[in-house]
């Protein structure tokens, strides 16, 4: 008689659903590398008449877009860029004439830090906000956090950001309304300089995080074992934090992923708005001067970014609800 079967362990049964995600997330960049590629290429525009600039002969353009490698069919352009993509080597700027890499590693850390500081701060507001409001729900504070959410969700952030100039540069002179970065600047001054770049973000991100956490914590108040917990005479404190918290972790932390990938967006136009050093004002003065190998590694860059989030939250889903695993 054969001896019975080990059931499987929960790591076993992790590990190939969380290379599925991983296999489709690597599938999905792929995928958005030919549209980054195909969409850059249809620009109007050309790279070697913006560097000759006008009064270039055809014979000038055409010899420069030859040095350049423009002239040759985008199939092969595409492999040779996706290659040197996957081997660290992003290729040259055709302004600068210098490596995108290099370009890229100057202006990362800016925006790193701005992202940093906004989703610290956004996530501890948001969290608060929703769970508050959701423990609250048709109390006189969920619907002042309600209308406050809605309000900042429909107000754009070019127009927060317009608005924070005004009050805190213009009005108070609390603030800049250009946000310098120096290498040499210490942390209070970087501080200083970001605190409207962070301000704008931290408004529309913090007012989508907060509506979804709500709407995922009041998802798990109105399920059974709520109920009957209250039955039991457990502490309403005891089940939000063990029960309710818990069952809730997998849809907060999409909605803060979600959230946070907003960023990505928002801080193309946050950073132009205030002149911040950072990736996305590059990717903006990379399309100006059609400098497409610069243009498309800041793209492929905030995609990876957003996928790497989508990535990170559904593993944290996972973790979090054994349903998932089935």
């Amino acid at each position: 008689m054969s001896a019975p079967e080990k059931p499987q362990s929960s790591l076993a049964k992790l590990v190939p659903l969380i290379g599925k995600r991983v296999l489709s997330s690597l599938l999905t960049l792929f995928l958005v590398s030919l549209v980054i590629f195909t969409v850059s290429g249809l620009l109007p525009g050309d790279a070697a008449q913006e560097l000759l600039g006008q009064s270039a002969t055809p014979e000038q353009v055409a010899s420069l877009r030859h040095e350049m490698g423009l002239d040759r069919p985008a199939h092969v352009r595409y492999v040779d860029w996706l290659g040197g993509i996957v081997r660290g080597n992003a290729g040259m700027s055709y302004v600068a004439n210098m490596p995108v890499g290099e370009i890229i590693s100057n202006r990362l850390p800016n925006s790193l830090t701005l992202a940093g500081i906004t989703a610290v701060i956004s996530t501890v507001i948001a969290l608060t906000i929703g769970i508050s409001s959701a423990i609250n729900r048709g109390g006189k504070l969920d619907s002042m956090l309600n209308i406050t959410t809605l309000s900042l969700v429909a107000m754009p952030e070019f127009l927060i950001a317009t608005l924070g100039v005004l009050v805190f540069s213009v009005k108070l002179l609390w603030l800049p309304s250009i946000a310098l970065v120096t290498p040499d600047a210490s942390w209070g001054q970087m501080l200083r300089s970001m605190a409207l770049p962070v301000f704008s973000l931290t408004c529309v991100v913090v007012a989508q995080m907060a509506r979804m956490t709500r709407a995922a914590v009041a998802d798990q108040l109105d399920r059974p074992y709520v109920e009957m917990a209250k039955l039991k005479g457990v502490p309403f404190s005891r089940i939000v934090l063990f029960h309710v918290m818990p069952n809730a972790v997998g849809p907060v932390v999409n909605a803060m992923a979600l959230s946070l990938s907003y960023l990505m967006g928002g801080a193309i136009i946050v950073e132009t708005i205030f002149n911040f050093p950072g990736l996305a004002s590059l990717m903006v003065n990379a399309v100006t001067s059609r400098d497409m190998p610069l243009l498309q590694s800041c793209a492929m860059i905030f995609c990876a970014t957003y996928l790497a989030l989508m990535l990170v939250a559904d593993i944290v889903a996972i973790l979090a609800n054994p349903r998932l695993r089935a």
